[in-house]
């Protein structure tokens, strides 16, 4: 039996007559840049989202960066953020010439740890960047309080997390900004590169809003430099079809996971652990074992799709060496990164495709 890690051509199937409907639309107004479908995804987001405000960006990494530009950080500067997490979190910091300071991550939800983060606060610190990894939040009321303290800006990056919740609250609500992603293998995917930024601060969404299209206003006249962060409407076409869709979605992951937590019960296999305090929409469903490798190298023979997220943590990554980071010097990140592997989890699975992904995992790891 195959059963890929994703299949999003099972998915655009039941959509796919709607899509090409919303997308025909779009080339029927020849209206290409912005516009209304553009306009219509923002405010469905912030809604959805429980934020006053949201601006369409190109991409999960480019709402980060403009996030940062729009808070003036720059050279200099700090944040601080998790080493267990995809590069663009990491990258946008360095992109603006700030420093990555890095916290290591608790070893059961994989996200920041909050007590560690004051101990790395310095008067360089401007704002900290939680990651609400694998579609579940981070403890957000222990990092705003350690925000609140000392004065600093809270960026979520909530890109695997649209629409997951902390103690009633939706991710991206809760900071300066949020920060989701649109790539395909998102929960709420494009057909291509997209992004949204989420905020409940007037000023701070006209100064995205700025800083997605070079900085100007009006046309040719710049106050700042921005950069080239449109939402293409074709994007936000697809993605309104896709929206009314999500909870559902969501949910079925959810029951697929509660299907994996029982039939591993009882096994070495490591399952995902999820807080009291929080709802997770499973954008990833990762185990943890001992013989990772070997298990993944078993899964692929045996024509199950799985992945590492992540290999090799950020702060030993080669691009971060000037940094001066080690290796050991964030353990339980180092420790996930040889441990952690997602299997598929996609809400079109079946009671047949999940048997054999599970009796395939109990193979090698019994």
């Amino acid at each position: 039996m195959q059963v890929p890690l994703l299949d999003l051509k099972a998915q655009y199937a039941t959509i796919k007559s709607d899509v090409l409907k919303q997308i025909n639309e779009v080339l029927d107004s020849q209206v290409c840049i912005g516009g209304p479908k553009v306009a219509e995804l923002e405010q469905k987001i912030a809604q959805y989202s429980d934020c006053k405000f949201a601006v369409g960006v190109s991409s999960g990494t480019d709402a980060i960066l403009g996030c940062l530009m729009s808070l003036g950080i720059g050279n200099g500067d700090e944040v601080i953020t998790t080493p267990f997490t995809f590069f663009a979190t990491a990258g946008c910091i360095a992109r603006v010439c700030a420093k990555p300071v890095f916290v290591d991550i608790d070893p059961k939800t994989y996200n920041i740890t909050p007590a560690l983060i004051e101990k790395a606060i310095t008067k360089k610190t401007k704002a900290i960047m939680p990651v609400h990894l694998y579609g579940q939040m981070a403890d957000m009321d222990a990092i705003m309080a350690i925000a609140k303290k000392h004065n600093l800006a809270v960026i979520e990056d909530a890109a695997q997390s649209i629409g997951s919740i902390y103690k009633g609250k939706k991710a991206g609500s809760i900071g300066n900004f949020g920060c989701f992603s649109f790539f395909p293998s998102k929960n709420l995917g494009g057909i291509g590169d997209g992004g949204m930024v989420v905020c409940n601060d007037e000023k701070l969404a006209v100064k995205m809003k700025l800083m997605r299209d070079h900085g100007q206003n009006p046309t040719y006249y710049y106050n700042f430099v921005g950069g080239n962060f449109r939402l293409d409407p074709i994007q936000a076409a697809a993605l309104l079809v896709k929206l009314p869709h999500l909870e559902q979605w969501s949910a079925g992951r959810r029951k697929n996971a509660e299907y994996y937590n029982k039939k591993f019960a009882g096994s070495k296999v490591g399952v995902p652990f999820i807080s009291p305090d929080c709802i997770t929409i499973y954008n990833q469903y990762v185990i943890r074992v001992a013989n990772r490798d070997a298990l993944a190298k078993s899964l692929k023979e045996k024509g199950v799709g799985c992945a590492i997220y992540y290999p090799l943590p950020l702060h030993i990554q080669e691009c971060f060496a000037y940094l001066g980071y080690k290796q050991g010097d964030f353990p339980q990140s180092e420790k996930a990164a040889k441990e952690v592997l997602a299997l598929p989890i996609y809400p079109e699975l079946t009671d047949e495709m999940q048997d054999y992904v599970v009796q395939s995992v109990l193979e090698v790891t019994k």
